[in-house]
């Protein structure tokens, strides 16, 4: 099927299951675990095989290559860095530093772990959708990543972000033309 002149479309692709996903913890650069490993050989039958805009962690290149995809790699995909907190849980997290915590949660602009705040974030992922060319492209990439590619393609506020849940191997799909995005989404 050809694209529209014009028209981009992206499929999105959350990176498979780690030992972070697993904890629920702020992740490092795991790798896949066995589940997610098996699952992301599972899903391959179900997509081309071809290029895939990948950041450097080793979890999304693992995914790509277990997807059938060749990874090609694209800084402006990297994960949210989540400074001092990377390896943590949640919970550690609200036990160690509650107040840090709620500020980060609470105030888009915030970065009390000293990594990226989720402004930053939002407004490097939305320069990365402006720069697509029209035609078809896969990413595999992070949920924090694809959380802000749905806000910006809803035009929705930078507290929308975490009211967005992103599930290992979710799929979503944008059509844009001219700087108006659609999504759908597939868990």
């Amino acid at each position: 099927m050809t694209t529209p002149s014009g028209v981009t479309r992206l499929l999105l692709v959350c990176h498979a299951s780690t030992s972070a996903t697993a904890r629920a913890a702020f992740p490092g650069d795991e790798p896949l675990d066995e589940r997610g490993l098996r699952r992301a050989e599972g899903m391959a039958r179900d997509l081309a095989p071809g290029p895939a805009a990948c950041p450097a962690e080793l979890r999304c290149v693992q995914t790509a290559a277990a997807l059938g995809l060749r990874a090609e790699h694209d800084p402006l995909l990297a994960d949210c860095d989540y400074g001092r907190w990377s390896g943590m849980t949640l919970g550690e997290v609200e036990a160690a530093e509650p107040e840090a915590l709620a500020s980060w949660l609470g105030d888009p602009g915030a970065a009390p772990h000293g990594g990226e705040p989720v402004t930053a974030l939002l407004a490097r992922v939305s320069g990365w959708l402006a720069a697509r060319a029209p035609g078809r492209a896969v990413a595999v990439t992070h949920p924090a990543i694809i959380r802000a590619a749905v806000v910006h393609a809803l035009g929705a506020p930078a507290q929308a972000f975490w009211r967005v849940d992103v599930a290992p191997l979710a799929q979503v799909r944008l059509t844009g033309r001219g700087g108006r995005w659609r999504l759908s989404y597939s868990p």
